[in-house]
């Protein structure tokens, strides 16, 4: 097992810090983002399964193109994979600021909007996972995996959303605006970004067969990988119970706790809060513990969260609640994407990692159309209950790898 004096020393290097940099930008616009889309979607309409609708819209595109993604991040340059995707996400979000300026918004055009937006996402995705790799060596990415999360609570939640209810209030396309600046200059830092992000393997022509071998060489090296496939089962219901929560929380927080936008705002700033401290303990936590036990501790504390959270009678208990949440499932999260970025080979890792996150991106819009239907049908509160049954099922079929890291970064 490492010392964590070994991580600390460990430097990150000139290229992580501009790609920290991307991301921390592009997560401003996001939280900002965040909170100004379902506040516009409640302002438009009162029915819970509407607002669930946008939510949805935006994880839907991890089902449809989650696998084509990651096999074109193992095609071509990775980096211009994510600078041409925030320019063109920088582009739509103009519009859309355009649009509710002239008063003009309406549910299905945000519902195609977080369709867009999430297929650019998407797309990101595939490429992102296999950057980091790249500017990092092995023995330092949970500290870097740790930052990025940090980094982009800090910027998304804790700064993003409670401005972005600010800038609603002085005008509904004021954030959008802003979001729309955030991804401009996001693809401008990536752009000086060095280093080979090209494929490792010779690459055929982009006919539709090889893009079809090459996706399901993918799937097939998850599926027969016992280790990860179990974890993307455990995530697949982490996020399923993540997308249901997000999916109501607006109308929770105005409805069950009597919060108005700006209250909405620090209820997902108190997340963040969370998210921040269980990023930064998760280095040390993941230099004592087994995998495992990481894993199953963080997934009962944050079944534990959301059952406070769908009980809670004040703002108060509620924010201590998203809090606990918040720590639990960054610190997870932390925990799962170093596995996968040690475990898969990196030739294959844009492909495996959307095979991956194809299951958790749909499972998160699952879980945004379900939970709307059960706030609709049985009340606000019955979603979260149902999603902390889901996460102690998720606690009880965690991966069951005892081993820890070696001074290698490789598991024995």
């Amino acid at each position: 097992m490492p010392t964590t004096g070994t991580t600390r020393t460990t430097r990150l290097g000139k290229g992580f810090h501009q790609l920290w940099a991307s991301v921390v930008v592009s997560g401003l616009g996001d939280g900002l983002r965040l909170v100004a889309l379902p506040l516009l979607a409640a302002q438009l309409t009162d029915d819970p399964r509407k607002i669930a609708a946008v939510a949805l819209a935006g994880q839907l595109p991890w089902l449809l193109l989650g696998l084509l993604s990651g096999a074109l991040a193992d095609r071509y340059d990775r980096r211009r994979i994510l600078w041409t995707v925030d320019a063109v996400r920088a582009l739509v979000v103009a519009v859309l600021a355009i649009v509710v300026a002239a008063q003009a918004a309406t549910v299905p055009l945000l519902i195609v909007v977080a369709f867009v937006l999430g297929c650019g996402q998407t797309l990101a995705g595939g490429a992102f996972v296999g950057v980091l790799p790249v500017l990092v060596p092995d023995e330092a990415r949970p500290r870097a995996n740790a930052r990025l999360q940090s980094g982009v609570l800090i910027s998304n939640t804790l700064v993003g959303t409670p401005l972005g209810a600010v800038l609603f209030g002085l005008t509904a396309a004021l954030p959008f605006v802003v979001d729309a600046i955030s991804f401009a200059l996001s693809a401008v830092l990536l752009l000086p970004l060095r280093g080979d992000f090209r494929p490792r393997t010779e690459v055929l022509p982009g006919t539709l067969a090889s893009l079809r071998r090459d996706t399901v060489a993918g799937v097939r090296w998850l599926w027969r990988h016992r280790l990860l496939r179990r974890l993307c089962l455990v995530a697949g219901i982490g996020n399923l119970v993540g997308g249901a929560v997000i999916a109501v929380l607006v109308l929770f927080a105005e409805v069950e706790l009597g919060l108005d936008g700006t209250g909405f705002a620090l209820l997902l700033g108190a997340s963040a809060i969370g998210g921040v401290a269980g990023a930064s303990a998760t280095p040390r936590l993941y230099a004592r513990f087994s995998t495992a036990t990481l894993l199953r501790l963080t997934t009962a504390a944050a079944a534990l969260c959301v059952t406070a959270l769908g009980s809670a009678a004040s703002a108060l208990t509620a924010g201590l609640a998203i809090i606990g949440y918040g720590a639990a499932n960054v610190a997870w999260n932390v925990t799962a994407v170093s596995q996968r970025q040690e475990l898969v080979p990196i030739e294959l890792m844009g492909r495996v990692n959307t095979a991956y996150q194809m299951v958790t991106g749909s499972a998160a819009a699952l879980g945004a159309a379900g939970s709307g239907l059960l706030a609709h049908g049985y009340g606000l509160r019955t979603p979260f209950f149902v999603a902390a049954l889901l996460l102690v099922t998720a606690c009880l079929l965690s991966p069951g790898c005892s081993t820890r890291r070696g001074r290698t970064g490789r598991r024995p």
